[in-house]
């Protein structure tokens, strides 16, 4: 249950050019560059509500830790999959359904910050939060 509580971007690494490599178009980096994302995750066992609140927009799912699920990225892409627990580590493995190509993404807590961490398409990129 550590992931529990409020959580805001602080700081990205390579972020640019992962959504550059995701097709993100040129008006939508910008906008996603300053979203001010906010993540809220609720854990109960292997259940999580997560509440994410940009300037994009806000949106609210529910999953089932090794329960495929679908969702649509801020920018509209469409994927399909699930998280999982690999000790300390959340780890998402999400097929899109436009071109079938894998994007993964980990969460893990350092040094009491939240790292989200993502790759597609031999690209890396972090968002790093701080709980509120």
């Amino acid at each position: 249950m550590a992931f529990n509580g409020t959580w805001k971007v602080d700081r990205s690494e390579n972020y640019v050019k992962f959504m550059e490599q995701m097709g993100v178009n040129l008006v939508k980096r910008k906008v996603a560059e300053h979203d001010n994302l906010k993540i809220t995750i609720e854990q109960n066992g292997d259940k999580f509500h997560v509440k994410e609140s940009s300037t994009l927009r806000t949106k609210e799912i529910d999953f089932t830790l090794g329960v495929p699920f679908d969702y649509t990225l801020a920018d509209g892409t469409e994927v399909s999959g699930a998280w999982e627990m690999e000790g300390d580590m959340m780890k998402g493995k999400f097929t899109r359904k436009d071109n079938n190509k894998l994007l993964t993404t980990t969460r893990t807590l350092v040094g009491g910050e939240l790292v989200q961490s993502y790759n597609y398409e031999g690209v890396d990129a972090k968002r790093i939060f701080k709980k509120q």
